[in-house]
């Protein structure tokens, strides 16, 4: 496992490839602090470039440095300004808290549903939806849309999540 989602899944180092690409927008083989903050907006993720410097540990990440910076926070939790080690047994109240803060991120115009479309633009934002990729929202949402309304609530959400991370 090189780093981990917003739901605790590993993401693959091709995928965390992808981000660093589209991260990289002056294509120098470096993300900076800026362009790391960029994608922590695009999700939600609030952050001034004072307080993510010492996340990091460095203004520029080259790809390996990136890697690797991901691979360190998907095995801690930030806790304030201090990143500590993630206790094994965690509360289910907080489960349900971090999948509720999850869907919230999916669920762009709050009506309590994630659509093909809302689905789509978390993926772009994050560099994990390329059009020409072959994949298709739809599909994706339909395999855990089990009411059939094409969407996704939250109960169906977090459906997936446990199975995904207990699989």
């Amino acid at each position: 496992m090189v780093g981990r989602n917003m739901s605790g899944t590993a993401l693959s180092k091709k995928d965390l490839q992808r981000i660093f690409e589209k991260l990289d927008k002056n294509e120098d083989g470096l993300v900076s602090l800026e362009e790391l903050n960029c994608l922590l907006d695009g999700i939600g993720v609030q952050f001034s470039l004072q307080e993510l410097e010492p996340l990091v540990g460095k203004p520029c990440l080259n790809m390996h440095e990136f890697l690797s910076f991901c691979d360190s926070i998907s095995n801690h939790s930030v806790n304030g300004d201090i990143i500590e080690e993630e206790e094994e047994e965690d509360d289910d109240d907080d489960d349900e808290d971090d999948l509720a803060k999850a869907f919230e991120v999916f669920d762009l115009n709050g009506d309590g549903f994630i659509s093909c479309e809302e689905l789509e633009s978390v993926l772009g934002r994050l560099g994990l939806w390329d059009a020409n990729s072959g994949k298709d929202c739809r599909s994706m949402i339909c395999f855990y849309d089990t009411n059939f309304d094409g969407m996704v609530d939250f109960q169906e959400f977090k459906t997936m999540m446990l199975r995904n991370i207990s699989s």
